[in-house]
Order: C-alpha cells, then sequence, then structure tokens
C-alpha cells in the first residue's frame, strides 16, 4: 500500500492516474501533501482541477475510515472518558487530579493517533512519549506543598500547552506541516463545538423524556454520560475531521473572515473605553489579569485566522482587517506589557516573570505578523510568508513553555 509518506504529488503532476491511484488510496493524506504543495503551484491547471475537487468534495459523502481506524477511535473515545473519570473510580482528590491532570484526558490521545496516522518511526514515538510522561511524573509527583505554590499554578496553566506542542510534533514537525497544524486546530475547535452543541440538546431530551415517565436520571445522566461524551468529542472531532476535511474545510476560513472584522471592532472599542474608564491595569491586578486574557483571546484568533489565510485565498480587505487587528493588538500588549514592568518595581515573582516572558514574545511576534500582513495586502507580498512567522514562533513558544512549566519550579525553590 502506498502510505502518506512515500507520496509524492509534485512527481506526478503530469500523471492523472497516479495521482487518482494516491486520492483513492489515502484521501485524507493526499489532502494534507496537496494543502502543503498547492501554494508552490497555484495556477497550474492540474493543481486548479484537484483544488476546485478537494474543495467542493459532496459534505454528505462521509467517510468513517477502515473498521480498525473506527475501532481505534472509539476505544480513544472510551480511554479519555476513563481519564477523566479516575477520581471516581479511585477515589483521587477531584481537585488534585482535575487542576494538574486535565490535559492528559485528551492531548496524549490525540498524540498516539497522529503517531500511527502518520506512521511515525520508532523514534519519533520514544520522544513523543517519553515528554508526555514526563510532563504527567513532574506535575503529579514534586509538589511538597502545593496549597501555597505559585509555580504549581503556572506549571499546570502552561502544561496543556507543553502538551499541544508534543501534538503538534506528532502532527508533523517540518515547518509546511506547522501552518496545516494550525489549521487543524481550528476545525478542531469548530468540529468540537458542533458535537458538544448537538450532545448537550440531545442530552436535555433525553432526561426530559425520562422526566415525563417518573424517572430522573439527571445526575446519573450527567455524571456518567456526559462526562465520557465531552471527554471522547476532540477525539471524535479529530477522526471526523482527518476522514473528511471537507466537512469544515470551508467553514473555518468563513468563521475567520466573519470574527476577525468583529474582534477587530471590539478590542479598538475596548481601548477607547479603557481610557474613559477609571481602570488602571498599573495599579489594579485583577483588570492587568483580564487584560492579558483578551490579549491570549485575540492572538489565538489572529492565529486562526492566519491559518486560514492561504486556504481560503482571503481578500485583500481580509488581509487589511487582519492587518489592523494585529496593530491594534499590538498596542494592547504594549499596554499590558508596560503594566508588568512597572509592577516589578514591587519585586521579581514567578507570575510576573512569567506574564513578562510570554508578553515579550507575542510582541516580538505580533509585530513579525504585522509587518507580513503589511506585505500580503499593500506590497504584493504573499500570503505564505504570514503562515510561515506563525509556523517560525510555534517551536519558540514550545521552548517558553517548557521553560516555565518545568524550569520555573525549581528556580523559585517550588514556591
Amino acid at each position: 500500500m502506498l502510505y502518506f509518506h512515500s507520496m509524492n504529488i509534485s512527481a506526478y503532476l503530469q500523471d492523472p492516474e497516479a495521482l487518482e491511484r494516491m486520492y483513492r488510496i489515502d484521501k485524507h493524506a493526499f489532502r494534507k501533501q496537496f494543502e502543503a504543495l498547492y501554494p508552490a503551484h497555484a495556477g497550474e491547471p492540474v493543481m486548479e482541477t484537484w483544488r476546485a475537487r478537494l474543495e467542493y468534495a459532496s459534505s454528505a459523502d462521509i467517510s468513517w475510515g477502515s473498521q480498525r481506524e473506527l475501532l481505534l477511535m472509539i476505544a480513544g473515545g472510551l480511554l479519555a472518558g476513563f481519564i477523566a473519570k479516575i477520581p471516581q473510580y479511585f477515589g483521587v482528590s477531584e481537585e488534585f487530579f482535575y487542576q494538574r491532570n486535565m490535559a492528559f484526558i485528551v492531548f496524549p490521545i490525540l498524540t498516539l493517533y497522529f503517531l500511527w496516522r502518520n506512521h511515525a518511526d520508532v523514534r519519533k514515538w520514544g520522544i513523543a512519549m517519553a515528554l508526555s510522561l514526563a510532563g504527567l511524573l513532574f506535575i503529579n509527583l514534586l509538589w511538597v506543598n502545593p496549597s501555597h505554590s505559585d509555580t504549581l499554578v503556572l506549571s499546570c496553566i502552561h502544561l496543556p500547552l507543553f502538551l499541544w506542542s508534543i501534538l503538534g510534533y506528532a502532527y508533523g514537525s517540518k515547518q509546511e506541516n506547522r501552518a496545516l497544524y494550525l489549521r487543524y486546530n481550528g476545525d478542531l475547535i469548530v468540529m468540537t463545538t458542533l458535537i458538544l452543541i448537538a450532545g448537550a440538546i440531545m442530552s436535555g431530551v433525553t432526561i426530559a423524556l425520562f422526566e415525563l415517565i417518573g424517572f430522573s436520571i439527571a445526575e446519573v445522566y450527567m455524571e456518567n454520560v456526559a462526562v465520557f461524551g465531552a471527554s471522547a468529542s476532540p477525539i471524535v472531532a479529530t477522526y471526523l475531521v482527518q476522514m473528511n476535511p471537507q466537512l469544515v474545510g470551508r467553514v473555518s476560513p468563513v468563521i475567520a473572515r466573519i470574527f476577525s472584522p468583529l474582534v477587530l471592532i471590539m478590542v479598538s472599542f475596548f481601548l477607547i473605553a479603557v481610557v474613559q474608564s477609571k481602570k488602571d491595569p498599573y495599579n489594579d491586578r485583577e483588570f492587568l489579569l483580564m487584560f492579558n486574557g483578551l490579549l491570549i483571546g485575540v492572538i489565538a484568533i489572529i492565529f486562526f485566522a492566519v491559518g486560514e489565510l492561504s486556504r481560503s485565498q482571503t481578500s485583500v480587505f481580509g488581509k487589511v482587517v487582519l492587518f489592523l487587528l494585529s496593530v491594534v493588538t499590538i498596542i494592547v500588549n504594549g499596554i499590558a506589557l508596560s503594566a508588568i514592568l512597572f509592577r516589578l518595581q514591587g519585586g521579581i515573582t514567578p507570575n510576573r516573570l512569567a506574564v513578562l516572558g510570554g508578553n515579550i514574545l507575542f510582541l516580538i511576534n505580533l509585530v513579525w505578523i504585522s509587518v507580513s500582513l503589511f506585505k500580503a495586502s499593500f506590497r504584493n507580498g504573499h500570503v505564505d510568508d504570514v503562515d510561515a512567522v506563525v509556523s517560525k514562533f510555534l517551536p519558540i513558544l514550545a521552548a517558553w513553555t517548557v521553560v516555565v512549566t518545568f524550569l520555573f519550579p525549581l528556580i523559585f525553590g517550588f514556591k
């Protein structure tokens, strides 16, 4: 069988039968490599023909993969639900377990899936599993006095990003795969949200129907079925997206186009309102935390929208909106960064240092993104350059999560 790692679309652009054979053997792998190859060959008749075919594939033609793949997806969903129920099954403190291990419910299972899906070699399996195990042991075993530990909170916050980075490594560590990884994350969020909404509706109807006949199942249902369903939803969503890229392949760009200008308007008015209000991020710690939360949310939207640029062939207006959003976000970042520097006069703490480092890294990346978007919008630059900026930033972000998760506790004595 011809697997993805042995596919080479570029070598068979003049061989329609070979391309068709590759597509039928592994549709997901073909789509994945085609998306990476398309920007360099846009405009070529054969590439445009395949783009139209893949983009407008019927959403009714749902592929459930092979029986083995389907069984693996079901097993992964059940495993995620089992992990989520460990406190109830083994009498572990819920506060202790969920604070430290929430990310382990999903990320390691998705990592295993992509290692298997991409036919990773033994070395890659070993690295991914060793890093995941290191995170699991570190977060659960090393705190002597966890109730008063700022570094524990920082590690718990950054550990999901560390596991997310491992998932990206399993997805594909090459730079062109990082852009595809961002798009996968956007598609995953969309599909998972749809599954959760559908599940919530079904749960409400089920509980209500049983109530009508005199059975109160709400508590049992929520503690078992709902927990398993919610835990398994990212696993199922990933499987559906990988088997059927057309399901959300055209939805995610539309969402990016709609929300980018809306977020731009919201953030702009928020900055004006901050000036008019009496809120002071320099002396109000809670407001500064909220300010940084807004910053992270907007940056995530920018990353999501950037990931859709080349796939959706965004118009000049869309690029300009994204450029303006990145500029406004730089202003928000600048205010937050200056407030953090101001608060450092009261001394260096783990929280202040972690936020400072993160804000500096985001500021550098936002400036880099803005320059690339300016060129793409006004100087006939390529949107691929914007993708490349974000792709190059991901390893830096991963390195910072390692520093905060693992080194900060050691540097600050687990305080």
